[in-house]
């Protein structure tokens, strides 16, 4: 499967199977759709086989007259078209365009393989002092009481993930609320007691706070600063933004108070190691303005993703909102260029993309790992697959107690990858986002193996921005 498009001037050719990129010329971008029945074609008559009928410069002389003939329509020389022909086949014989589809066919059985837990996401507190508007949790309750995990529970959390681990040396925790700062004590002496383990067991904590500024203060940054491997730090962009969409329960909004906060944290940390993290709704489709007011604020890295809401919500997006948020993408890739250019560079999360190495296969195909690699523990000590299904029973997996005791929903994560996804299959963008969210999922259509729609087409115009950002700043 080749994906061809022109992003800011740039003619881009993705052959996803090999996950191979290519800025091409123009006559050779025209040339890449013709020469694909071609090269088929010889593939299956010769079964794969070259080098043999007159090779020039490593095509068989046959190959490439017939491929010269199929750019007659370029109305170019036959010696350009031999020309364009062989650069075009050289990739296709380099295995770096055409490429045929290995994972399909991958025996790679996801349901039998042993269940390795690498992440939990802790919710240390449910509950919170704001009331974003947007927020799934329903201001820290998701769905249920308010309540802080106490340190027992916590601690139970972390034996499970150490014994649930296998060889894995490498573990991660969040500490997610409602607002972790609600619960601070308890967080130290989880950090304390999961640093306790790694010695003996051969681990590593990565510890991960999500907060959003209100009780952040320099004793608990100083503590961030040693401890956390991240920081994710919540704010939507210019003021009267977050005003509308984050305020207090009195109404009144918070921009001004975390703000001088979150710019101290992030200098504290050299601009590394954290977010500032944020969620555009349909009040903010120019949602580029509020990137780029995080950057002038001094912010080097930056996530402003896309609200997901009930369709009812005056806020939640809506497919005719679609070609603004596109062009608003676009608006963003070229304004990055820019600031690049002039050495003011900042890192936007969905731009980041690996195109050397990237994920390993089993996270092309089955994503993020919720369900089985990562799962989200309540206050009194509930499994989830992740954050977005807390409070809803029909996922509730096990305990803090009992371990995993519903092994029949962990299975139903561990076969959720893009070949069990009809819209995936013949998407470019699949080894990139993996399928997407199946919490998305799950809440637009039922089902874990279906996918979210709007959040569709914003990825792959998001990963079409990353490409064309890659490509620019390799001239």
């Amino acid at each position: 499967m080749i994906h061809q498009y022109i992003n800011n001037g740039y003619p881009i050719v993705l052959d996803v199977s090999s996950g191979s990129v290519h800025v091409m010329d123009e006559l050779s971008y025209q040339a890449v759709p013709l020469l694909e029945p071609v090269w088929e074609a010889w593939q299956e008559k010769n079964k794969g086989l070259s080098g043999q009928d007159g090779e020039e410069d490593g095509i068989p002389g046959t190959l490439l007259a017939e491929a010269a003939a199929a750019l007659q329509e370029l109305s170019v020389s036959e010696e350009v078209r031999r020309e364009i022909a062989e650069e075009v086949l050289s990739l296709a014989r380099a295995g770096q365009l055409y490429a045929k589809d290995i994972y399909e066919n991958y025996m790679f059985d996801f349901k039998n393989r042993q269940t390795v837990v690498k992440a939990l996401c802790l919710h240390i507190a449910h509950d919170c002092n704001l009331a974003c508007r947007y927020c799934f949790a329903e201001e820290g309750e998701y769905h249920g009481r308010r309540a802080l995990m106490p340190f027992e529970v916590g601690k139970k959390a972390l034996d499970f993930l150490v014994a649930n681990s296998g060889n894995r040396v490498n573990l991660e925790v969040d500490f997610f609320g409602g607002e972790p700062l609600l619960n601070w004590q308890v967080v130290k002496d989880l950090v304390a007691y999961g640093r306790s383990l790694e010695e003996p067991f051969h681990k590593k904590f990565r510890f991960t706070l999500t907060t959003n500024g209100v009780l952040l203060n320099d004793e608990i940054l100083e503590f961030c600063n040693k401890e956390m491997g991240n920081l994710v730090l919540s704010i939507d962009g210019r003021k009267e933004v977050h005003d509308l969409m984050r305020p207090f329960r009195g109404g009144q909004g918070s921009y001004d108070m975390v703000v001088p906060k979150f710019r101290k944290a992030a200098d504290s940390r050299n601009q590394t190691d954290y977010y500032v993290r944020g969620t555009f709704t349909r009040n903010n489709l120019d949602f580029a303005e509020d990137v780029l007011h995080l950057a002038e604020l001094g912010f080097e890295q930056i996530s402003v993703e896309p609200v997901v809401a009930d369709r009812e919500e005056d806020y939640a997006l809506r497919m005719e909102d679609i070609p603004v948020l596109l062009k608003e993408y676009d608006k963003l890739a070229k304004e990055m260029l820019r600031y690049r250019r002039e050495g003011k560079g900042f890192n936007f999360f969905h731009f980041m993309i690996d195109l050397e190495g990237g994920p390993c296969v089993a996270k092309r195909l089955s994503g993020c790992g919720s369900g089985t690699e990562y799962l989200a523990v309540t206050p009194w000590g509930d499994f989830y697959p992740c954050h977005q299904f807390v409070g809803q029973e029909e996922f509730l997996m096990g305990n803090v107690d009992d371990g995993i005791v519903r092994t029949d929903i962990r299975d139903s994560f561990k076969e959720c990858n893009v070949y069990a996804k009809e819209k995936c299959r013949d998407c470019f963008a699949k080894f990139y986002c993996s399928g997407g969210c199946a919490a998305n999922s799950y809440h637009f259509h039922g089902n874990i193996t279906d996918t979210y729609d709007i959040g569709c087409e914003l990825q792959r115009k998001r990963i079409e921005c990353a490409i064309m950002l890659k490509a620019a700043m390799a001239e």
